[in-house]
């Protein structure tokens, strides 16, 4: 299977000027490439955010045509060894750029997920051969990153991306697949995904082979989840009206539909916080929802905790109503 059936491959930006938001580190790092004196950088932050296409973006925008030829790019998780960075990288990183090029690209993904070992060594080969490569490393966690290393980088954090720049994004491939995609099944994957783009393009293609005209139930039947709209009916119900009809709901969630009770408890956790509600509620109502969480990951049955979470929700929400009266 080739990387072109894989829609973030197919639609990943190609230049720093397709890459979606990100304008405060697209600006910085065309400043760098302006002034010609490109330091070693470090790109960190949640999976999805664009490191990866930014990097590559960046070896574009210094190459042109040549990129590939400047450019080494691995995935340290598959190659994290010490032998992978004395060998290949600095490889690599000793011979003269080609092309009259100041300097070659070392791009390092997933680089927090190599040994302390390797981490060491590639801090070497960074001191000796910074006159002929420079070292791009992306890290979902800065914590996984040695402090020499860090030391020696500009590093750059990358946030979640915005729900209006992720939609754009999915209505736009939407629109070359020849797909129609509601309003409602944008804001699912969003709600699924929360700003991560590469889950949220994975999203939008599996439910694109369920049918072509992508609802927010079809979004959530690829996902194996259930629909933003049917987990906030049946919280209101809970909370306003039948409770006996809610739990029956979530039982068919459950038990008939083959939803994880942990992955109901997070969606009952998302559509708590966006209750009509006095907001000195909302802390308290999060915390029943996340001891529900916790004691489901303790072993405790799943369902039983999510009704009783309801429950106290209920009592909660309807004490304040009466109060206001």
């Amino acid at each position: 299977m080739t990387s072109e059936l894989f829609w973030f491959e197919k639609y990943r930006p190609r230049s720093l000027d397709e890459v979606a938001d990100l304008e405060e580190v697209k600006a910085r790092l065309r400043e760098l490439v302006r002034s010609g004196s490109v330091p070693h950088l470090l790109f960190y932050g949640p999976p999805g955010t664009g490191k990866t296409t930014v990097a590559l973006a960046l070896a574009r925008e210094l190459y042109g045509s040549m990129w590939r030829e400047c450019a080494l790019e691995l995935n340290a998780s598959d190659e994290r060894g010490i032998n992978v960075i004395r060998e290949r990288v600095k490889e690599f990183a000793r011979t003269a750029p080609p092309g009259g090029a100041p300097f070659k690209l070392v791009i390092l993904d997933e680089a927090d997920n190599m040994t302390g070992d390797a981490q060491q060594a590639l801090r070497r080969i960074m001191e000796m051969y910074a006159q002929n490569a420079r070292f791009v490393l992306l890290a979902n966690y800065l914590s996984g990153i040695i402090e020499p290393i860090q030391s020696r980088t500009v590093m750059i954090r990358f946030n979640p991306l915005p729900k209006d720049a992720v939609v754009s994004r999915l209505r736009y491939i939407a629109q070359c697949e020849g797909l129609r995609v509601t309003d409602e099944a944008l804001d699912a994957i969003y709600e699924f995904t929360q700003g991560d783009m590469r889950r949220a393009i994975s999203a939008l293609q599996i439910a694109a082979t369920i049918s072509k005209e992508v609802t927010d139930e079809v979004v959530a039947r690829a996902l194996g989840m259930i629909s933003p709209r049917l987990i906030r009916d049946a919280l209101r119900e809970a909370i306003y009206g039948s409770f006996s009809k809610t739990a029956t709901q979530l039982y068919g969630f459950v038990v008939d539909g083959g939803i994880g009770e942990l992955e109901l408890i997070k969606q009952l956790h998302r559509e708590v916080l966006k209750l009509d509600v006095p907001e000195y509620l909302k802390p308290e109502l999060a915390f029943i929802i996340a001891e529900a969480h916790y004691a489901t990951l303790r072993g405790a049955r799943g369902l039983v905790q999510i009704l009783g979470a309801l429950a106290k929700v209920r009592r909660i929400v309807t004490a304040a109503q009466q109060s206001k009266k």
